[in-house]
């Protein structure tokens, strides 16, 4: 595994900044010691947690900006549908998230094929209302969101030694 160290004193002026950046200072330092993308090399690198904590972020920021289709047709479908992406958040005290992830996995096993597929930008447009299905999804993970990112946030912090190395 890759030793993640995170200075100090840049975790101290994350945490003073708020939830956000306290999750964000560890995504980057874990980012920045793989490269900067989460590839299989760069996942062989981590242990468990990082690799979820990475996972949660990717999902934030997809379904913030997309939703589910917007996930699934940039590729990520795989990795949290074909994982234990669920289960880990489950582990992490995340009950009503990996209820959603596993509602939006049937979704997926219907619908991925389509949503996958090669499309002009026009057509990928097109798919948010073609796969309306997953509207309620998207709904629901925007509404709680703030909520889930402090209960990452939370357990980062209670198991922080499982991420990263504070110097």
């Amino acid at each position: 595994m890759t030793e993640i160290r995170i200075k100090d004193d840049q975790l101290k002026a994350a945490s003073e900044q708020g939830i956000d950046a306290f999750v964000d200072v560890f995504v980057k330092a874990i980012y920045d010691a793989i490269g900067g993308e989460l590839t299989a090399e760069g996942m062989a690198m981590l242990n468990s947690d990082q690799i979820t904590l990475l996972g949660y972020h990717i999902l934030r920021d997809e379904v913030m900006d997309g939703g589910f289709v917007q996930l699934i047709h940039n590729g990520y479908g795989p990795f949290f549908f074909r994982n234990p992406f669920a289960k880990a958040m489950r582990t992490w005290g995340l009950q009503d998230l990996a209820k959603l992830v596993n509602k939006a996995h049937r979704l997926y096993g219907k619908y991925h094929e389509d949503i996958e597929a090669d499309c002009t930008d026009e057509e990928f447009m097109a798919l948010f209302e073609r796969f309306s299905q997953f509207d309620d999804c998207d709904d629901e993970f925007v509404e709680n969101e703030e909520q889930w990112t402090q209960m990452i946030a939370f357990y980062i912090d209670e198991h922080i030694d499982r991420f990263a190395t504070i110097a």
